[in-house]
């Protein structure tokens, strides 16, 4: 399993084909991006076969030369997203990248993993607590207190900490608002996600070719529970079975991008999972992740420049179709504001160099990309986590991911963390800027519901302005030894730890 961080700064600090502006300029505004697949083509060879994205002009004229080149650079086209001008490739030739990159026409390429092809990267903090029988019958019965409440509600201090419970009443949200999990599978079969899943908006993208095959969508065993636990937390139906969702009534769908091998999330999968969800619909999409391998792509490594243009291409032109995306912070406690970050995990696909970065120099993907909403982890008292990623003018919103260290709540638990929706019918609690992600996400999705016609900067906008801003806390000392955890910049109005503030549901549907 892997990871995820920020944003902000990024269409001042890279070149112009990055930036929010120029990017959306050589989108047409009613392309469909639907890949076009080359025949298979055999490859003799006993070096190993890595994975590329090429970066082109749009042009067909371009794209048919690039594609030749690619060839004869030794390279096999695996998709083609000619309204994106992104093609993945496979290539056996050391020397591919560096070919390519010489070729008429491209303007970024580079290899999309540090080790070969064989036969993820999430933002959860710790294994799976799953809820036993004996204990589930203690919070149902302490559920059964309150009228209208889920089995298991009781154990959901999330809902309440931004007033979702209260929200549902009024407005459960719209099925005519999709939220897109894109990660690791979700488990459609699962009794409080069955009601609300979107089958025709959910696939497998790994590979970097989308496949809909029937429960291609789902995880590929029940370790690779993170989707559903997300989803889950967006849109668990409130139908007396389990838990609830942050907006019970809107739609959840799932676009698979974790490899089967190693769990991580590359890049071409995480281009075809945006490119899919612009394509059929999708009002939301919600990144629990970072794209792997690497947790921060600096610019100045051309590999990692074309990870960072062929993502940002891909979720610009899910933008420019109405998609809005939320991104969770990360789980190191950087400051992406901060002059310097020690990275000592890149490239988590084979042997990790520790290397200093600056992190407005070299970003972390999707989530330092211009438009994704970012969004850090809050505990019961509204506290940062102890573990979530921040930085002033970088985190957008804030909302619970719970933290079991520093913060408990008197819950029948009295677990911190957030319980959610498990494979094969179960419940578990985790922790992580991956479960504040999905709760603003379902805030997304309620204002959506109410203001249908929102694109999607309209759509952070309203965001910001119904979340709770407590203000940096006077001290952050969690482990009360003397020293601050971490520094909060900022104001009452826009700060590190919180950016706008807290999500507010209630506020959302009033």
């Amino acid at each position: 399993m892997a990871h995820l961080r920020s944003r902000r700064r990024l269409a001042l600090a890279v070149p112009v084909v990055l930036s929010l502006t120029a990017s959306l300029g050589f989108l047409p505004a009613a392309a469909s991006a639907a890949p076009r697949t080359a025949p298979a083509a055999e490859q003799v060879t006993d070096a190993p076969t890595l994975a590329y994205v090429v970066n082109t002009e749009v042009d067909r004229r371009t794209i048919a030369s690039v594609k030749k080149a690619v060839a004869a650079a030794g390279g096999t086209v695996v998709v083609t997203y000619d309204r994106i001008g992104v093609i993945v490739v496979h290539s056996a030739n050391p020397d591919f990248g560096k070919e390519i990159r010489e070729a008429r026409g491209v303007q970024s390429a580079g290899a999309t993993r540090t080790a070969p092809l064989t036969a993820a990267g999430t933002t959860d903090v710790g294994a799976a607590d799953y809820v036993t029988a004996a204990e589930a019958a203690r919070t149902k019965a302490a559920s059964a207190g309150t009228p209208g409440s889920e089995p298991l509600e009781a154990d959901q201090w999330d809902l309440r900490a931004i007033g979702a419970d209260e929200a549902a009443k009024i407005n459960p949200g719209s099925d005519k608002v999709t939220v897109a999990v894109i990660d690791t599978g979700v488990d459609d079969t699962h009794p409080d996600l069955a009601p609300n899943f979107s089958a025709a908006q959910s696939a497998n993208c790994v590979g970097g070719k989308a496949d809909t095959s029937e429960g291609a969508w789902r995880p590929y065993t029940a370790d690779d529970y993170h989707g559903t636990h997300v989803a889950g937390e967006i849109a668990a139906a409130r139908n007396g079975v389990g838990v609830a969702g942050v907006a019970p009534g809107v739609k959840v769908a799932g676009i698979k991008v974790s490899d089967p091998d190693n769990g991580l999330f590359y890049p071409e999968n995480v281009v075809c999972a945006f490119v899919f969800a612009a394509d059929h619909g999708v009002e939301i999409t919600n990144n629990s992740y970072y794209v792997d391998p690497w947790l921060y792509n600096c610019m100045d490594d051309p590999d990692q420049k074309a990870i960072v243009d062929a993502v940002n291409r891909a979720q610009l032109y899910a933008q420019k179709k109405g998609t809005l995306h939320l991104a969770s912070a990360g789980n190191s406690n950087h400051d992406l504001d901060s002059d310097a970050i020690v990275d000592d995990s890149s490239p988590d696909d084979s042997t990790p160099v520790t290397r200093t970065i600056d992190p407005h120099e070299c970003f972390d993907v999707p989530t330092q990309l211009p438009g994704v909403v970012t969004v850090s982890a809050t505990g019961v008292q509204n506290l940062k986590s102890y573990y979530s990623t921040y930085g002033h003018r970088v985190v957008d919103v804030a909302a619970p991911g719970g933290d079991r260290r520093y913060q408990l709540p008197d819950t029948p638990s009295k677990d911190g963390r957030i319980l959610s929706t498990m494979p094969n019918g179960q419940y578990a609690f985790l922790q992580g800027t991956s479960m504040a992600s999905p709760h603003a996400a379902g805030v997304a999705a309620l204002l959506k519901s109410r203001h249908p016609w929102a694109t999607p900067a309209q759509l952070q906008a309203l965001l910001k302005a119904q979340a709770n801003n407590p203000g940096c806390p006077e001290s952050y000392d969690q482990d009360g030894d003397g020293v601050q955890d971490a520094t909060c910049e900022g104001g009452s109005r826009v700060n590190g730890f919180y950016g706008h503030g807290i999500v507010d549901a209630l506020r959302a549907v009033k």
